[in-house]
């Protein structure tokens, strides 16, 4: 929090790059300590040796509503439920979640489509790969873990601990610690630039400057800190699980997905449209999901709600009645928006920059870049989703050949994001860091650097009013919603 409030957007970028390293660090050792260890200390280190560990297991405890009743298959009727969950759920959390607007706005467009589809991909090696050697490997050392411990998320606590003593929990914690402060920072900067720019700037001080503008941010910055760790101390007392709350989040809010995306790419779809659309969703899901636990289970408590059926429903009603609801009110009440109306947003510094056309960033090229984007984007989507799953369900049950198969490019994709996510930061930024080596190698005095806003009088050259805006929070062109 603290450097959070102090550097903003431009802090928080710089201290992911050394939380993320740490994550993908940790994740290789877990994986190879689990399939490419030879003196493995829990009788692993071996795809072969998992995998047969993982037929013993399913003989001695098979897996309700699995293919067989193995753990390695596709054919599951449980990984299925959960599966539409967790998509639905991830794509509220992704399109409702200010940080990813935000970091999208504060970059050059000709850079955001390119980091957000490399980004999303290495990304989905902290589910595939973790879960392929720590959910496996729980399950191959046939640890004595509790439904309630799984669903309060210790499987990979138990199985670091195995694999390297109090090293591996500590670097097991250190890792969530990466994870969680990262995504922290990036949301209490999320949350302090809606209330300063969308709530105090339009409605309490049309005039603010810049420094009231980063003075509103910052008090933002800490009170969203400490809201949040209240409400982690509230959700924890009352016994929900983490499990159970990660379910519950595509109930709260996948009813504003298809909103929030009408209104990006529809011209009519219209203001009372999203809003109804994204209310109104919520409203069908929680009604839903009720009833779904009620009808289904006999009675309402926190167990029934969390129950796969309820959370499905839940999910799917949100979804799709959010948009049903959104195209419905637009199409009776259309807008039709003008796009360039967001070029004559107020800035809130002069900024020369801040709509820079030319180039990688001209219209031209950025409408390629959409097309690009649409095509990338939308065919590894329906790779990843519907492709690759429906490819998996003809093996049934998993032969040793197609398990080798599945860890070897769970490994690799791992291996590669690592890498990726590691060294290309480093390489974007070698002419910076370069710079930065050889003044302090020749001992030089640092650059003088003007005040992001000076007082009334002095002229701020044309970049003091960029690096201003990105140092706390946002570009200088960011538009009020």
């Amino acid at each position: 929090m603290l450097y959070t409030a102090h550097g903003g957007l431009k802090a928080t970028y710089l201290a992911a790059w050394g939380h993320v390293a740490v994550i993908y660090i940790a994740l290789c050792i877990f994986s190879f300590m689990i399939y490419a260890s030879p003196n493995s200390p829990v009788g692993l280190g071996s795809i072969d040796k998992v995998y047969n560990n993982l037929m013993r297991m399913a003989e001695y405890r098979p897996v309700s509503g699995n293919k067989g009743g193995v753990f390695t298959t596709m054919l599951s009727m449980d990984g299925f439920i959960f599966g539409v969950i967790n998509i639905i759920g991830n794509f509220g959390t992704v399109f409702v979640d200010q940080s990813y607007w935000q970091g999208a706005i504060a970059a050059k467009p000709s850079a955001t489509y390119r980091g957000y589809l490399l980004g999303g991909l290495c990304w989905f090696a902290i589910p595939f790969t973790m879960a392929t050697a720590m959910g496996l490997g729980a399950r191959a050392m046939n640890l004595p873990i509790t439904i309630a411990e799984s669903n309060a998320g210790l499987v990979p606590p138990a199985v670091a601990t195995m694999l390297l003593g109090a090293g591996g929990a500590f670097l097991l914690v250190f890792q969530l610690w990466m994870a969680v402060t990262s995504t922290g920072s990036a949301e209490q900067i999320a949350v302090s630039s809606l209330i300063s720019y969308d709530v105090y700037r339009p409605y309490f001080n049309p005039k603010a400057s810049g420094r009231q503008m980063i003075f509103v941010s910052r008090c933002g910055v800490i009170a969203y800190g400490i809201l949040s760790g209240v409400l982690a101390i509230l959700l924890l007392k009352i016994g929900l699980s983490l499990g159970w709350v990660y379910l519950f989040m595509g109930v709260c809010v996948g009813s504003a997905v298809m909103p929030i995306a009408f209104s990006i790419t529809w011209a009519n779809c219209s203001a009372k449209g999203a809003v109804c659309g994204a209310v109104g969703g919520l409203i069908c899901a929680l009604a839903a999901w009720i009833c779904v636990a009620k009808f289904t289970l006999g009675k309402i408590t926190i167990d029934t709600l969390g129950s796969d059926y309820a959370m499905l429903a839940g999910n799917v009603v949100a979804i799709f009645a959010g948009g049903l609801i959104c195209v419905a009110v637009s199409w009776m009440n259309p807008q039709n928006y003008n796009w360039a109306e967001m070029r004559e947003i107020p800035l809130v510094e002069d900024d020369p920059n801040a709509f820079d056309m030319e180039g990688e960033d001209s219209p031209e090229a950025l409408t390629q870049a959409l097309r690009w984007t649409w095509l990338t984007g939308g065919g590894l989507s329906i790779v990843l989703i519907i492709l690759w799953p429906l490819l998996a369900l003809p093996a049934g049950a998993f032969n040793k050949g197609y398990f080798t198969l599945w860890v070897i490019i769970a490994l690799t994709w791992g291996v590669v994001a690592t890498v990726v996510c590691i060294f290309a930061p480093l390489w974007e930024s070698r002419e910076h860091i370069g710079k930065i080596w050889s003044r302090m190698l020749a001992c030089a005095p640092p650059e003088p650097q003007q005040e992001a806003f000076p007082e009334k009088g002095a002229l701020p050259t044309s970049a003091a009013a960029p690096d201003a805006a990105v140092e706390f929070g946002q570009s200088a062109r960011k538009p009020t919603y």
